[in-house]
């Protein structure tokens, strides 16, 4: 299971790649560990880092493929949000795809995000009778306000990155065949840059746009733990998995 993460290390840039693209890069327990290590714990001399998918996806997300329920799953997920966004290296979302669910926490998490314009933010979640969690309900709201964070989560549109970019979401999209060189370009710049100043200036954006993600993550976690024990859940995940619609008692 661990060749579905690969974790690599050249010129202080260590680049944790989500590498099961039979599947769109669906996250399982044990990829998200593999990950929060690799950002927790970077080698000496390490200045950035990114994360990326293998094939056409950056990530849809948490697998459904099997039975998710308790605190484990949110726990797991909840490390690799704050392992990023604590790090004092800066953070790359190299968005190669389609990032989804979980994918879409993560990517949106890291300081800077760089897409594809063929690729997409998508909040699934209450189309299987969840909630957003990975702390997007306070990461979008805060990057995008209410009213489009309220769209995205209840309503499970897809973004475009181009409009991801223009609504200030992310740092950049960019025509595909330009996608390599410009997170290059990005990479580049920062591990060349000051990364002292890097660490507070992190530390300073972080308390000033995101002062309750502790918060909202345990909220996330505590909400999201409920739903896994509902019929509605039972019955997204069953049409997910038959490609059909569901059908939701509210129950």
């Amino acid at each position: 299971m661990s060749d579905a993460v690969l974790v690599t290390d050249a010129e202080g840039v260590r680049t944790i790649t989500w590498n099961d693209p039979d599947r769109l890069n669906g996250l399982t327990g044990v990829m998200l560990d593999i990950a929060s290590d690799a950002v927790e714990q970077p080698p000496a001399g390490t200045r950035v880092i990114v994360v990326t998918g293998a094939g056409r996806g950056f990530s849809t997300g948490a697998r459904l493929d099997g039975p998710i329920s308790g605190t484990e799953p949110m726990d797991r997920a909840n490390r690799l949000i704050r392992a990023i966004v604590a790090s004092p290296l800066p953070v790359v979302a190299a968005v190669n795809g389609p990032a989804a669910g979980f994918g879409c926490s993560v990517a949106l998490a890291a300081d800077i995000a760089v897409a594809q314009e063929s690729a997409y933010f998508l909040l699934p979640f209450t189309s299987i009778g969840l909630m957003p969690d990975g702390g997007t309900t306070a990461v979008v709201a805060a990057s995008v306000g209410r009213a489009r964070a309220s769209a995205m989560a209840l309503m499970g549109e897809r973004l475009p990155a181009s409009e991801a970019a223009s609504a200030g979401l992310i740092y950049r999209a960019v025509p595909d065949d330009d996608f390599a060189a410009e997170v290059d370009r990005v990479v580049d710049r920062l591990a060349r840059g000051a990364s002292v100043a890097y660490r507070s200036t992190k530390q300073a954006i972080a308390a000033a746009t995101l002062p309750h993600l502790d918060e909202a993550l345990d909220r996330e976690r505590d909400q999201q733990v409920q739903l896994f024990d509902t019929a509605d859940f039972a019955e997204g995940t069953t049409a997910f998995m038959a490609k059909r619609p569901p059908v939701f008692q509210g129950q």
